[in-house]
């Protein structure tokens, strides 16, 4: 009779965490990795904006100090005084983005289908002017645009400026402290914030499309009109607003190129909060120029027919 050797006991098998706690885990870990950025709008966008909203219903003076006492009528007086600085900027804001479409667009195409090799070189010189300063960039249109300077003598020897006179856009044989001036400042300043978002925007167009339009004996006006142009359109609506936004509330252009005629209104918020010392309409007039904005972009938004911005 033989006797049967006992096998060892096996060990026994780690602990593994509950399910519910695993799964508990994963689900934070996209919270863990949001809350850096949730507090840092927290910090520097959402309080600031709280505190704005509070001076904007005070009463008081610096000396004597402020107080809020729910004063809502200085939103309204803000309104009623400063509306032409508001129409100002939206019309300046809105020229300048039409002009930086105008213009942005064929460079854009050029660079997204017909640069080639050269195409990393060309989106260098479109981002060249963030290598300096925006002051700078626009005092050198200060100069560029100089009375008696090679630029004016040549526009108003073409009779340009004559036409822009009539339109009331400049004044006599000058360019400097008119609204030519500060519409072409906005223009400059803010003319990559279009081409950028214009070129991703064609860049991802599959080339075969424009294939297939052609092999249907589609013209290329067509083609671009049927298949280029709608496909771009997020690339078009993101640019526009990234240079409407912004320019709606410039105020160095119009403070270095322009005169007391062509102030905006983030002239009069600037020397509001920096001059005047009339913090409650300062930041009224902030909050009726972001609600306005605000609008502006939404109904834009809604017509342009698409949300897919790039």
């Amino acid at each position: 009779m033989t006797v049967t050797e006992a096998s060892p006991p096996a060990a026994p098998a780690p602990a593994e965490p509950p399910v519910h706690k695993t799964s508990l885990r994963r689900r934070l870990i996209p919270y863990w990795l949001l809350l850096p950025g949730l507090v840092w709008l927290l910090v520097f966008f959402a309080l600031p904006l709280v505190y704005q909203a509070s001076t904007s219903v005070q009463t008081g003076s610096l000396e004597e100090g402020f107080e809020v006492t729910w004063h809502f009528a200085t939103y309204w007086d803000a309104l009623t005084e400063y509306y032409p600085q508001f129409l100002r900027s939206l019309l300046y804001a809105g020229t300048a983005t039409a002009l930086c479409l105008l213009l942005g667009y064929p460079l854009a195409y050029l660079i997204a289908f017909k640069a080639g090799r050269w195409r990393n070189l060309l989106l260098v010189l479109v981002i060249a002017p963030f290598f300096t300063s925006f002051l700078i960039r626009t005092l050198a249109w200060k100069t560029i645009l100089a009375d008696g300077g090679p630029v004016v003598e040549v526009l108003n020897a073409v009779g340009f400026l004559d036409v822009t006179s009539w339109f009331g856009m400049t004044e006599g044989d000058r360019v400097l402290a008119t609204p030519l001036a500060v519409v072409t400042g906005l223009t400059y300043n803010f003319l990559p914030f279009m081409i950028l978002p214009l070129y991703t925007s064609l860049e991802r167009i599959d080339p075969r499309l424009h294939e297939a339009a052609g092999d249907l004996y589609a013209r290329p006006a067509k083609v671009f009109r049927k298949v280029t142009f709608p496909l771009s359109m997020p690339g078009v609506v993101s640019g526009t607003l990234l240079t409407f936004i912004p320019a709606s509330g410039d105020y160095v252009n119009a403070e270095l190129l322009g005169s007391t005629d062509t102030r905006m209104i983030g002239n009069v918020i600037q020397s509001q909060f920096l001059r005047v010392l009339d913090y409650p309409t300062a930041a009224a007039l902030s909050f009726i120029l972001m609600a306005v904005v605000l609008v502006t972009v939404t109904v834009y938004i809604r017509r342009a027919g698409t949300e897919d911005l790039v």
